[in-house]
């Protein structure tokens, strides 16, 4: 097939896009296809408006590519892609709307209030708003931003006005929710709507105090314990709510849901990611491994899953 990678992107998680745009065009070429690789700009869209493909392999993180913004460009083109459409990319974005969804679907999620920089609200009139709202430790971040950028966790009121600050700088809208102490885990879904499957659950031990951008993406930044040490009750419990979640959006093809299992042994749902990174260190490609799934394959399944929706 001749398949377009968009990949780079103007979003904060530039760098990693590349990254993981660089893993997917050589699987794709190991793979045999025709592989063209464009590294996305919305300065410069007469390069997807011109473009002559059998489907684009989007390798976008963040604004202009996981937001359904791209998707709904390609959609209006008529070429075909991998991965989930406009509404289902828009609501995974938008963290305050998802958990919405997921609470009406009764998976656990942590309190939470969204606070809109208005005219007539200014940043330190929502960092008082939240301080009467929410008690040490909470979590402040973007309501629209990946790879925990812009997010910080309150331990001390002090910290509130800058933690706000930061937050704004990537979006108007900012959310503060509950901080739950617990294991980092994850959980990839693959498959045609409605017969998805989980993979393995991933539980994520960061070398940072917090899993941070730099365990995130840095080699050796964060240890990948697969499957999670955890019984097989719980793990099939987490794995379902995966599913559902990822039903729920209505995503497509693939996603990955991040969780914190509390020390209560509750499973709270953190976001789902409909393009996660694909990178060396990424979560996804190791879950796929540990099932005998290797990266090119995946890469693969991805494709041909795509092209029989």
């Amino acid at each position: 097939m001749k398949i377009a990678v968009l990949y780079g992107g103007t979003s904060g998680e530039r760098e990693v896009s590349l990254s993981s745009g660089k893993g997917i065009i050589n699987a794709l070429k190991q793979k045999g296809h025709e592989v063209i690789g464009i590294d996305f700009h919305p300065e410069r869209l007469d390069e997807i408006i011109g473009l002559n493909v059998d489907l684009v392999f989007i390798g976008l993180h963040g604004k202009y590519g996981e937001d359904g913004k791209i998707q709904g460009l390609l959609d209006m083109l008529n070429i075909p892609y991998v991965g989930s459409g406009v509404l289902a990319s828009a609501l995974a974005m938008d963290k305050a709307k998802a958990k919405q969804i997921f609470e009406m679907n009764h998976i656990p999620v942590a309190k939470s209030k969204t606070y809109k920089l208005l005219d007539n609200i200014n940043s330190q009139q929502i960092a008082d708003a939240i301080k009467k709202d929410f008690q040490t430790p909470f979590v402040i971040k973007p309501n629209q931003e990946g790879s925990t950028l812009g997010l910080s966790i309150i331990e001390d009121v002090k910290q509130i006005s800058d933690a706000v600050t930061t937050a704004l700088q990537s979006d108007d809208t900012i959310l503060a929710e509950d901080f739950i102490k617990g294991k980092e885990l994850t959980v990839p879904v693959l498959g045609l709507t409605g017969k998805e499957k989980a993979l393995p659950v991933i539980e994520i031990i960061p070398k940072n105090a917090l899993y941070d951008y730099e365990s995130k993406y840095a080699p050796g930044g964060s240890e990948h314990v697969v499957p999670a040490k955890i019984n097989g009750k719980l793990a099939k419990q987490i794995q379902e709510y995966a599913v559902l979640a990822h039903q729920a959006l209505g995503c497509e093809i693939y996603s990955r849901v991040d969780f914190i299992l509390s020390e209560e042994n509750v499973p709270v749902i953190l976001e789902v990611n409909t393009l996660p990174g694909m990178t060396p260190t990424s979560l996804f490609p190791d879950s796929a491994k540990a099932v005998g799934i290797s990266y090119n394959d995946m890469i693969e399944e991805f494709v041909n899953l795509s092209v029989k929706k």
